[in-house]
């Protein structure tokens, strides 16, 4: 009696929305119309600098008396914390990564 016989099967992965089937290190572009790897990066820094500016404006308003809504300020600050700690961490992420494939020997 075989007991991997009793496990059901998986079905296949499928690949995350916004990336490439090419993969990285294949050499391969993109397909048309797909974004690449380097265009996430930027739409991503884009985001992170718009969560930083929206919190700017939040935090002047607050301060200047144009709002009293100090709930919306520290949301957008908080966001703006969350999306700058994201942000560092992919950076160290691929530091590392560039790194270790660095050390690799040919």
């Amino acid at each position: 009696m075989d007991p991997l016989q009793n496990i059901p099967s998986l079905s296949p992965l499928s690949p995350v929305s916004g990336t490439s089937k090419s993969g990285l290190g294949s050499g391969v572009p993109a397909a048309e119309g797909e974004p690449g790897f380097g265009d996430l990066l930027k739409q991503a820094l884009q985001e992170v600098n718009q969560a930083s500016a929206q919190a700017e404006d939040e935090a002047r308003n607050l301060m200047t008396g144009e709002s009293a809504d100090m709930h919306t300020a520290m949301l957008a600050v908080q966001k703006a914390d969350l999306s700058f700690q994201m942000m560092m961490a992919v950076r160290s992420k691929l530091i590392d990564a560039y790194r270790e494939v660095m050390r690799m020997q040919m």
